[in-house]
This record gives structure tokens, C-alpha cells and sequence, in this order.
């Protein structure tokens, strides 16, 4: 009964934290220049950052101060603005191994106040409730990865969300990182 309780816990707040990344991931996958096992691979290294950062993180809980996650703000902006600055890019040479790290990097920065729900939940449980939730996480985020590939690969859904998607793609990420920003009242730090 204590297994399911901690799958369904786990579910739950993944499910509660991660809303927002089906969004995201429609956008990476409408992206022509994010090769789609790329978005794949940079998913999974940020989700699993976040619960490795969340784990290290219950062990020194009160020695954090989680507004300074909102500095992780800064990669999606910085992806936007180069966004604009090269629109359509695709005829470069060069493999777009990046699109890994830029995909990771903007789930860790959007995965910021994820923090705040994981930090506390791994804190209380042991380790083979945290390689379960771990798991969990892993699952679900392979879940959140078809559904998102899905619909914008559907014959009759894919075309227009690639074309309504690719033209915004640098405006969501920069009022992502706006967003990200503000909301780990990072801007406290200064007014201290």
C-alpha cells in the first residue's frame, strides 16, 4: 500500500510541477533546429537534474536560499534573444548537439520552483521512496515526451502547431525566463 501511496504521491506532484513543460516541448518539437531525440535527451537530462538538485538539496535544506534559483531565469532569455537575432538558422553545418543542452537547461531554469514542492517531499522520505518517486519521474516525463511529439506530429494538429508555434518560440522563452525570475523572487536579493 506504502508503494502505490508513493507512485501516486509522486505522480501527483510531478503532474502538479510540470504542466507547464507540454507547452514547452510542443514548442521544442515545432522547432525545425531540435532534431527530436534531442528534445528527448535534454528533457530527461533536466528532469533528472532537478530531482538530483532536489535530493542534494533536502539534505541541506535550510542552507539555500531558493530566490537564487530565479538566476536560472537568465538561460531562457538568453536562448530567446539569439532566437531572434537568428531567425532561420537552419542552413548551418554544424550538428545541433547543443539543442541537448539548451533543452535541459531551459527545464532546469522553468523547473526552478519546482524545487520548492521537491525539496520538502524528498526531505521526508527515504531512499528507496526517493528511487521510486525517481522512477515515477522518469516515466512520467516519457509520457509528457509522446503526448507533446505526438500532437505536433498528428497529420491533422501538426501542421498548424508547428506554424502557429516556430514564430513565438523566442517570445516564450524570454517570458519564460521573465517569469522564472520573478517568480523565485530573485529580485528580493536586491533589496535587502
Amino acid at each position: 500500500m506504502e508503494i502505490l501511496a508513493t507512485i501516486a504521491l509522486a505522480a501527483a506532484a510531478f503532474v502538479a510541477t510540470n504542466v507547464d513543460d507540454v507547452f514547452l516541448l510542443l514548442v521544442f518539437f515545432a522547432d525545425p533546429r531540435l532534431r527530436a531525440r534531442d528534445v528527448a535527451l535534454g528533457q530527461f537530462l533536466g528532469i533528472g537534474a532537478l530531482f538530483a538538485g532536489s535530493a542534494l538539496l533536502a539534505l541541506a535544506a535550510r542552507m539555500f536560499d531558493l530566490r537564487l534559483v530565479g538566476w536560472l531565469g537568465l538561460v531562457p532569455v538568453a536562448l530567446g534573444i539569439r532566437a531572434w537575432r537568428r531567425p532561420d538558422d537552419d542552413d548551418d553545418d554544424e550538428p545541433h548537439a547543443h539543442g541537448v543542452l539548451a533543452v535541459a537547461a531551459v527545464t532546469i531554469a522553468n523547473g526552478g520552483d519546482n524545487l520548492g514542492v521537491y525539496v520538502p517531499l524528498f526531505a521526508t522520505r527515504g531512499a528507496a521512496a526517493l528511487a521510486l518517486i525517481g522512477l515515477v519521474f522518469a516515466a512520467m516525463t516519457a509520457l509528457w515526451l509522446l503526448g507533446a511529439r505526438w500532437l505536433v506530429s498528428h497529420p491533422t494538429l501538426g501542421a498548424p502547431l508547428r506554424r502557429v508555434l516556430r514564430p513565438i518560440v523566442p517570445a516564450v522563452l524570454v517570458a519564460l525566463g521573465v517569469y522564472i525570475f520573478l517568480d523565485a523572487r530573485t529580485w528580493e536579493l536586491f533589496f535587502r
